[in-house]
């Protein structure tokens, strides 16, 4: 029970954070993976990226994904024919393993109940450093979404976040976690990616972060833009969009509209009913939001 909506929110990011546990349970795979990927792809550097690596990661939701960087000569031109190479390949070692799918830019390996447990594998080629706004990064050309390559740098992005999260007394990532969590309790097929660019691009004009009142901003912003995509602060993958799809774009556009009004309510709510602020605290984040 929490009295006050800072306890709710302190005490249902405590909830979200992954357990070190599950994490360890995906990791376990990692040098297998690694394995199959070196002796078919010659694969000289394999690192952790996304959720888990960047510190915004959703207990039982996020997976673990690595980056499998490659010589250009060992994967093909047509980065569709790449990653199904890389599916083969990785089924043949995990022959046991079912569900073992091409999820663009990855390769998606299940190993347990929970997406925890899965493994997320992007095949890459090292195409040089790059200057951005956080210094000088490795960049990488990743798949994209019609069977060309496409460049990407998680170590760009990830020291991004970490230099507003640093400069917000460490805010920032809690708010991208809660964000996320609205995404994967209600079925909301957003980038998480697009999702962390949105907030910590919104984050750089602030000063200072409190949960509801910025969650409540931030969910205006995705309404207000419907879902626009959004041009890549770092300068490296170009406009970044919310979906994968036009009919994924659609359904979220939908379940934005329901997650702000239910933001707005409980947002009109804080200093006044505190019981029906949490009320709409909760009903945004599908019943799991923590009792009062």
């Amino acid at each position: 029970m929490a009295k006050t909506l800072e306890e709710g929110f302190a005490t249902f990011l405590g909830r979200l954070a992954p357990l070190s546990s599950e994490h360890d349970a995906a990791a376990s795979h990692k040098n297998s993976v690694k394995s199959c990927l070196e002796n078919n792809f010659k694969c000289y550097e394999f690192f952790e990226t996304g959720s888990f690596g960047s510190g915004t990661g959703i207990r039982h939701h996020s997976d673990t994904d690595y980056f499998a960087v490659c010589p250009s000569g060992n994967l093909s031109t047509s980065s569709s024919s790449a990653l199904r190479s890389v599916k083969e390949a990785l089924q043949s070692t995990f022959w046991q393993t079912s569900g073992i799918e091409v999820r663009t830019p990855s390769v998606r390996i299940p190993f347990g109940n929970y997406a925890s447990e899965t493994i997320e594998i992007t095949p890459c080629t090292f195409i040089g450093m790059i200057d951005t706004p956080v210094g000088n990064k490795p960049q990488y050309s990743i798949a994209d979404y019609s069977g060309g390559w496409m460049r990407s740098s998680p170590k760009a992005h990830n020291s991004y976040v970490k230099r507003e999260d640093d400069r917000l007394g460490g805010k920032l990532k809690p708010l991208i976690r809660l964000l996320k969590a609205w995404k994967f309790y209600n079925n909301v097929p957003i980038s998480s990616f697009y999702l962390e660019l949105r907030a910590t691009k919104y984050a750089e004009s602030e000063s200072a972060i409190v949960y509801d009142i910025d969650l409540h901003h931030i969910l205006k912003k995705l309404y207000d833009t419907n879902l626009a995509s959004i041009q890549d602060p770092m300068g490296i993958s170009g406009l970044v969009d919310a979906c994968s799809s036009a009919a994924k774009k659609e359904e979220s556009v939908s379940k934005t509209l329901t997650g702000f009004i239910r933001a707005e309510k409980a947002y009109e709510q804080r200093s006044g009913d505190i019981d029906k602020c949490f009320y709409w605290w909760n009903m945004f984040f599908a019943d799991k939001f923590p009792a009062r």
